[in-house]
């Protein structure tokens, strides 16, 4: 019985389809999708300066609300069942409920988020994770364009893998923007806690202000990320292209 192994001939044929859709595609985001970025990129922060562009400043002191409302009303009917059921809401709160279950807060009232800056947020969230998707499609033609590990006539290789630690770096940045609109309301809702807690002290909604200031700015500047971004990974790529798609192609001919 023979030791050699095959892939099948149809199995073979698909993977080969599947290499050359991963570089099709690759080939676009590198030289469509990446430039088209950067320039909408620029569009958009250059708009930021007029007043009716989201990340405008002055949608920071429009939108927060420090006012400390009173706990949200709960439906008559629900308190009834609660009084007749005590078990109702052991798996879960009804559908029929009210959003805010109030019941074991210890200080109920309510403070609103500022819907500005959430909208903000689901803006970046988009370009962040478009970003990553790129960056996954083209580190895919990257590491199938690299040639079987031998000996000898590295560089081009060297070049594919620092395109890859780019790709990489990238992608975790894409990653890290993304989790900024957690890390806000997280933050925010100690503020807002605080401002519940001791409604007394000023500075507490002062500092809520400040909180949702910082971040329209911050997200003008994850702008400027964002475009950097695609800038460095669309320069990399296009100068090092020839070695990228051929990391050992007529590197003989250099050696006379």
């Amino acid at each position: 019985m023979s030791g050699k192994q095959g892939v099948d001939k149809e199995v073979a044929r698909k993977l080969e389809e599947f290499n050359k859709t991963a570089t099709d595609v690759a080939n676009d985001i590198v030289f469509n999708v990446f430039p088209k970025k950067i320039l909408n990129f620029q569009q958009l922060i250059d708009s930021t300066s007029e007043p009716s562009s989201p990340f405008h400043p002055s949608h920071a002191t429009n939108f927060t609300d420090v006012t400390i409302y009173p706990p949200p009303a709960m439906e008559e009917h629900e308190q009834k069942k609660r009084k007749l059921n005590p078990d109702a809401n052991l798996n879960g709160p009804s559908s029929s409920g009210p959003s805010n279950d109030v019941r074991h807060a210890r200080y109920p009232n309510l403070v609103l988020a500022n819907k500005h800056t959430i909208n903000l947020h689901d803006i970046l969230k988009k370009e962040c994770e478009e970003l990553a998707e790129s960056c996954d499609k083209v580190k895919l033609w990257v590491n199938l364009s690299m040639p079987k590990i031998e000996d000898g006539d590295n560089f081009g290789v060297q070049i594919q893998e620092e395109v890859l630690t780019e790709l990489h770096r990238s992608q975790e940045s894409a990653y890290n923007l993304r989790d900024a609109a957690r890390q806000d309301h997280i933050n925010r809702a100690k503020l807002c806690s605080k401002m519940i807690k001791y409604p007394h002290i000023e500075d507490y909604a002062l500092a809520l202000k400040e909180h949702d200031q910082k971040q329209i700015y911050l997200a003008r500047q994850n702008l400027y990320d964002l475009r950097n971004v695609y800038a460095i990974l669309t320069d990399i790529l296009h100068k090092n292209m020839a070695k990228i798609r051929s990391p050992k192609g007529n590197n003989a001919t250099g050696l006379y």
